[in-house]
């Protein structure tokens, strides 16, 4: 398996109380079935301890002063698609699926060298990402349907400038994995 697709913050608690976040929902879960037949498909959610003990700047204060939907155990930081026996979650504190876990360890032990990006919000955990990833020498693809942030301008400056001029290929979730390019 040389491709993983990386689903970042479609949990409970971000979908119930971030409006913009729910249009990635129906292309992210159509795209599902089909993907985990070809890559490994990795969830990654956000979730804070409730004494904040591993909180580091205002940031990261704010998320998780806004309710226990960031705070670690609660049903807001659960997976609000359907996560298979073959799919990985992986847990983050910080804003790039990559820091501080253990995703890079899960992809390179199952050969993954190039991944799909959706989640949200665009700014924030999807170019972390990105960049962490780009760094480390994957392939990057980003579902342009599959991201969403709460300022669309933002969005489209980033998946069609930012993220193109650091390599990616920008694809719909319809489109990937058949037109993703074998790197």
């Amino acid at each position: 398996m040389s491709s993983a697709l990386i689903v970042g913050d479609l949990q409970a608690g971000i979908l119930d109380n971030y409006p913009f976040t729910r249009a990635v929902v129906p292309p992210v879960a159509e795209l599902l079935p089909r993907a985990g037949r070809r890559a490994l498909v990795v969830f990654v959610r956000t979730a804070f301890r409730a004494n904040g003990a591993d909180l580091a700047g205002e940031v990261f204060a704010a998320f998780h002063r806004a309710g226990d939907f960031f705070h670690e155990g609660s049903p807001g930081t659960e997976v609000a698609l359907e996560v298979t026996a073959d799919d990985v979650v992986v847990l983050k504190r910080r804003t790039s699926a990559f820091a501080g876990t253990d995703l890079d360890l899960v992809l390179r032990a199952r050969g993954v060298d190039s991944l799909a990006l959706t989640g949200v919000a665009t700014s924030a955990m999807v170019a972390a990402t990105l960049y962490d990833a780009s760094d480390r020498g994957y392939g990057l693809t980003v579902l342009r349907d599959g991201c969403a942030d709460q300022d669309p301008a933002v969005h489209e400056m980033l998946v069609d400038t930012v993220f193109r001029s650091r390599g990616a290929e920008i694809l719909t979730c319809a489109e990937w994995p058949a037109r993703a390019v074998r790197r």
